[in-house]
């Protein structure tokens, strides 16, 4: 993840970075349902913050607790920035996608390196069981703002079947593409029910820092994430950039999308949110999400 910005943050920062996608009005006609659950596997969150519904998270069980136990370290701050950008209350400082939706926290790292310096990571394993507890705690959207630690054999073998359970029990799996600006992949963008999120700065250009590669551009969208301001686990509100700042965004409105269609499958709302943007894909860079020619994209597929 890029550096935190040190800049103010103003109610058009927000409105800059939902209006490049298309959110606002998707936004405008909900705010998301309960039945439709997004998996957080992330930090901890500061569940007891001001601008986030309590009655609608819950803790997946796993090694860790889902509340932080120290507002200032960096992991909580990480959790709880995700946290704003999917279910912050609507006014609040952060973006506020889908607070209608249910959240289901499941940590997977309890400390982090210092905010802003780089992706927090996990090992293939930790994101494995992580990704089969939340399925199996009934998330319908799962959001991976993490990055993948060095190679495991085994855990990437566990990990790839974690994938395919999301796959077949029809939860839709969105991850940051990585910030290491490289041309290339790992097990989770390569597989195909993965959608790899790249961050576009504020003009809606790809920004220097994500990952490229055949599967992503193939699969993948971009997101704003360039100064994304959320809610911090402190009194402050954090800005930061990446493409874990940018995956949510995707989340949200895969989430929001589902939610104006609840009848809908995985299947058709993933390809409704990631064809709508570019039916065909020739580049390693992804197009664009439009959230609003997504649902457009479902009205007339279910009219």
């Amino acid at each position: 993840m890029a550096g935190p910005s040190n800049s103010a943050a103003t109610p058009s920062d927000g409105v800059a970075c939902l209006d490049l996608v298309g959110l606002p009005r998707l936004m405008a006609r909900s705010s998301g349902r309960p039945e439709i659950a997004i998996g957080l596997i992330d930090g901890p969150v500061r569940l007891d913050h001001p601008d986030l519904a309590a009655e609608n998270i819950s803790e997946v069980l796993g090694k860790l607790p889902a509340a932080c136990a120290d507002a200032g370290d960096a992991a909580c701050a990480h959790g709880t920035f995700i946290a704003g950008i999917l279910v912050a209350r609507r006014m609040s400082v952060a973006p506020a996608i889908c607070p209608g939706c249910s959240l289901l926290v499941r940590p997977i790292f309890s400390e982090a390196t210092a905010i802003g310096q780089q992706m927090p990571s996990a090992s293939a394993g930790e994101l494995a069981d992580a990704i089969v507890d939340v399925v199996g705690a009934g998330a319908r959207v799962i959001n991976l703002s993490a990055a993948l630690q060095g190679p495991s054999p085994r855990g990437e073998n566990s990990l790839q079947e974690a994938l395919d359970f999301a796959l077949h029990r029809g939860v839709v799996v969105v991850a940051a593409a990585g910030n290491q600006g490289a041309v290339g992949g790992s097990v989770i963008t390569r597989h195909p029910w993965v959608i790899p999120v790249v961050a576009y700065d504020l003009r809606g250009r790809p920004m220097d820092l994500s990952n490229l590669g055949p599967s992503i551009g193939r699969s993948g969208l971009g997101a704003p994430g360039e100064a994304v301001t959320s809610l911090g686990a402190t009194a402050e509100p954090l800005t930061l950039g990446g493409t874990s700042a940018a995956t949510p965004f995707v989340t949200g409105a895969v989430a929001l999308t589902w939610s104006e269609f609840p009848g809908a499958s995985a299947a058709e709302v993933r390809s409704a949110v990631t064809q709508a943007a570019a039916p065909r894909r020739t580049t390693i860079v992804p197009p664009l999400l439009n959230a609003w020619t997504s649902y457009q994209t479902m009205s007339r597929a279910r009219s």
